[in-house]
């Protein structure tokens, strides 16, 4: 697919400097891109790769203009360049052309409900009273339980398992090996020994909803766990079961919730961060990667739960003086009597 900047312009907005007629096929990085490719500048560190960069076009924000002089290409002028990287990224690479039907492999249970518009692949099972929308794509070797309803536009990658009764809206992404609605981590202990508490919730996924490869995301046990509009999810996340994730928070990779915790509208969570369960967190909190979240969040911010990193014999150093803390502590506490005793007169 090739277009001019003109057409670009006129389809996504921006401000442009240079020829209108300009044709390019793609976008690349700042470094490697070529004359027939748009390339992007949103961090003023990287400002200096611009003067070297073979890249026919380069969206970059308007305070940067006057910086860019060395620049030999054409610019185009935006607030977010890398939001019309975004948007460029999908247009120069949009998806396969979806072809309606039902392929002769699929195996389809009683009462089954597919739009004429939707693409069912090869091996999909659909079980008993599913309800697939309009221009829904389900690709190879999925599992769609009972009763399961999902709404136009959603997508879903090979080998997704989706359980019984759950309900995934519009415009969603599912990609391969994503659960969802597995059984929560319920269980109640007899004398030692485990009962299993039957999971009766549903998943209930909003619109505009991604969700990775691997990701787990469990049914409620008496509630249903809920995915809320717009959120996104890294590959090989777990979402325990009664969870509730507000609109458009996104998480990165490895990232572990536990069962009843409620996460707020527009967070984020680094990479392999944990929340326990039954927890609140409010809207617009970010938690850095690799932190621990053990008590709830009532104000919005950036929170981190690190230990920083360092050489093995240093960290052993201060391992020991965490582990004596409680006793320095106690001593001190001891210490402060006895310069009271000494000094009653002042207090402090």
């Amino acid at each position: 697919m090739r277009a001019t900047l003109a057409q670009l312009v006129a389809r996504f907005g921006g401000e442009l400097h240079g020829a209108p007629e300009l044709e390019v096929a793609g976008v690349a990085p700042l470094e490697s891109a070529g004359p027939a490719q748009i390339s992007f500048l949103s961090n003023p560190r990287f400002k200096h790769k611009a003067a070297s960069s073979q890249a026919a076009a380069l969206i970059a924000p308007p305070a940067m203009q006057q910086e860019l002089q060395g620049y030999g290409g054409a610019l185009i002028l935006h607030p977010n360049p890398y939001l019309y990287y975004a948007w460029l990224s999908q247009y120069f690479a949009p998806p396969a052309p979806l072809r309606a039907g039902v392929a002769p492999s699929a195996v389809l249970g009683q009462d089954v409900e597919i739009d004429p518009s939707a693409q069912i692949g090869p091996q999909v099972v659909l079980e008993d009273g599913v309800k697939i929308g309009a221009r829904v794509r389900i690709d190879a070797a999925c599992v769609i339980g009972a009763g399961v309803e999902i709404g136009p536009d959603t997508h879903i990658f090979p080998r997704v398992v989706v359980y019984a009764g759950c309900v995934i809206g519009a415009r969603c992404t599912l990609h391969a090996g994503s659960v969802i609605g597995a059984d929560g981590f319920g269980f109640a202990n007899d004398a030692g020994a485990w009962v299993k508490i039957a999971q009766t919730g549903r998943v209930v996924i909003g619109d505009d909803v991604d969700i990775g490869a691997n990701t787990c995301i469990d049914r409620g046990a008496l509630d249903d766990t809920i995915i809320s509009n717009g959120v996104k999810l890294d590959n090989q996340i777990q979402i325990g079961h009664n969870c509730k994730i507000g609109a458009h928070t996104a998480m990165a990779g490895c990232v572990g919730v536990a069962g009843s915790a409620v996460i707020g509208s527009h967070c984020t969570f680094g990479g392999a961060a944990m929340v326990l369960g039954h927890l609140e967190i409010a809207d617009r909190v970010h938690i850095s990667s690799g932190s621990m979240v053990t008590r709830s969040i009532h104000e919005p911010g950036q929170y981190t739960g690190l230990y920083p990193l360092a050489k093995n014999s240093e960290w052993e150093k201060s391992a020991a003086v965490v582990r004596n803390l409680a006793s320095l502590r106690e001593k001190i506490r001891a210490l402060e009597k006895q310069l009271k005793s000494l000094n009653p007169q002042n207090p402090s």
